[in-house]
C-alpha cells in the first residue's frame, strides 16, 4: 500500500503522524510510504532521516494526496486539504466529528474513508489512539493552567503549591479518566488541593486508592460541581464520551460562581467543550476572559510538545497503520473489531452513531453500510 504523511497544517500544529522509525518498519514489510518535505521537522524530524527510513520525499500536499491510498494524519483535515482528497481515499487521524459539522459534511461530500484515532476501542472499551495525547493533554492542562494563573497573564495571582503558611491553590477536575487522572497526578504532585469528579463510582474507588492524600474524590453532579466553583483556582475539563459530543456540565450561569481571576482549562473542547462558555482556541491565541474567568481552551494541547507527543502517537498508531497497510481496508475491518469501532464515515454515510446524533443526521450501522457498498 502507498502510505502519505503530509505536513500539518493547523495553526501551530508542530506534530507529524509518523516518525522515521516508523516509516522504516511498513517499507521493510514491503509498503511504499511518501511524507511531504518538511513535515516532521518540528517535530525534530527531518527529510534526510525519513529518506534514510526509506521513505520518499514529495514537495507539496497535493502531491501527497494524489498519490496515496492511506494518508496518515495528527489532526482533522481542515477545508484546504479536504478538497485534495479523494473519492474511497483511506484518511486515519484524529476527526472529532461531532464537534464539527462542516467537516463532517465535507467528508459525506468527498466520500472518502474516514477513520477516527478517537474511536478505535478495545474490547474493555479503552481508546488506545486516544490514551497517549490525553496523558499528554491532562499534563499539560495543570502546566498551563498555572502559569495563567499568574497575575501577568490575566489569573488571580495564586501559586498553585502555596507555600509554608499559604494555602495552596485549588484544582477541580471534571472527569476522572485518562485527561483527568494524569492532570490530578501533575496537580498534587505540585502541591495543590485536588478535587477529581467522576459518575462512575467504581473509578473514584480506583483513583481515591492510587492518588495521594492531597486528591479528594466526590460523585459528579451539578450540587458538588457549584459548591466546588465557589473556591476552585483552576477547573480543568476532562470528559470525554467516545465520538459523541461532550456534555456541558458547567453553565455560563454557573461560572458567576468563580472568583475572578481563576483559570479553566477545558481539554475537551475539541469534543465540543464540557464548559458553556468555551470556545477552541489556538497556540498563537489561547486565552480569553468571560466574566473575569480565564478561559485556556486550545484544541491541539499537544502540538505544543512536538517530539514528545509525535514518538507517543506513533507507539500507538503504528501497529493499526501496519494492519491496515498489510491487510488492506476490508480484511482489516473484517478481522480487527477495535479498528472496526474507528470507522465514522464510508463513503458518503456516518457509521457511527455519535457523529449522526450530534447533528440530526442518517447513522448507517458499519455492516450494513460495508454491505451495501
Amino acid at each position: 500500500m502507498i502510505i502519505g504523511v503530509p505536513k500539518e497544517i493547523k495553526s501551530e500544529e508542530h506534530r507529524v503522524g509518523i516518525i522515521p522509525g516508523g516509516v522504516e518498519q511498513l517499507v521493510n514489510t514491503g509498503n511504499e510510504v511518501i511524507v511531504q518535505s518538511n513535515a516532521g521537522t518540528e517535530s525534530g524530524f527531518n527529510d534526510d532521516e525519513y529518506s534514510s527510513a526509506g521513505a520518499k520525499i514529495l514537495d507539496s500536499a497535493q502531491e501527497v494526496y494524489a498519490n496515496a491510498e492511506l494518508i496518515v494524519k495528527v489532526k482533522e483535515p481542515l477545508p484546504v486539504e479536504c478538497d485534495m482528497i479523494s473519492e474511497g481515499q483511506l484518511i486515519f487521524t484524529y476527526f472529532h466529528f461531532a464537534a464539527n459539522k462542516k467537516l463532517t459534511e465535507s467528508f459525506i461530500k468527498n466520500k472518502a474513508i474516514a477513520i477516527a484515532y478517537e474511536t478505535v476501542q478495545l474490547k474493555d472499551k479503552s481508546l488506545p489512539l486516544l490514551v497517549p495525547m490525553s496523558e499528554v493533554a491532562g499534563r499539560m492542562a495543570v502546566q498551563e493552567g498555572a502559569k495563567y494563573l499568574e497575575a501577568p497573564s490575566g489569573g488571580i495571582g495564586v501559586l498553585l503549591g502555596g507555600v509554608p503558611g499559604v494555602n495552596p491553590a485549588t484544582v477541580t477536575i471534571l472527569g476522572g479518566g485518562v485527561v483527568g487522572s494524569n492532570a490530578a497526578k501533575i496537580a498534587s504532585g505540585m502541591g495543590a488541593k485536588v478535587y477529581i469528579l467522576d459518575i462512575n463510582l467504581d473509578r473514584l474507588r480506583y483513583l481515591n486508592d492510587v492518588m495521594p492524600d492531597n486528591v479528594i474524590t466526590l460523585m459528579s453532579n451539578p450540587a458538588n460541581i457549584r459548591k466546588l466553583l465557589k473556591f476552585t483556582d483552576l477547573l480543568i475539563g476532562a470528559v470525554l464520551i467516545p465520538g459523541a459530543k461532550a456534555p456541558n456540565l458547567v453553565t455560563k450561569d454557573m461560572l458567576g460562581l468563580m472568583k475572578r481571576g481563576s483559570v479553566l482549562v477545558d481539554v475537551a473542547v475539541d469534543q465540543g467543550g464540557c464548559i458553556e462558555t468555551c470556545k477552541p482556541t489556538t497556540h498563537d491565541n489561547p486565552t480569553f476572559i468571560i466574566d473575569g474567568i480565564v478561559h485556556y481552551c486550545v484544541a491541539n494541547m499537544p502540538g505544543a510538545v512536538p517530539y514528545t507527543s509525535t514518538i507517543a502517537l506513533t507507539n500507538a498508531t503504528l501497529p493499526y497503520i501496519m494492519i491496515l497497510a498489510d491487510n488492506g481496508f476490508s480484511k482489516s475491518l473484517n478481522e480487527y473489531e477495535d479498528l472496526k469501532l474507528g470507522l465514522n464515515i464510508y463513503k458518503g454515510t456516518i457509521t457511527h452513531k455519535g457523529v449522526a446524533d450530534a447533528f440530526g443526521m442518517e447513522f448507517v450501522p458499519i455492516d450494513k453500510a460495508l454491505l451495501t457498498a
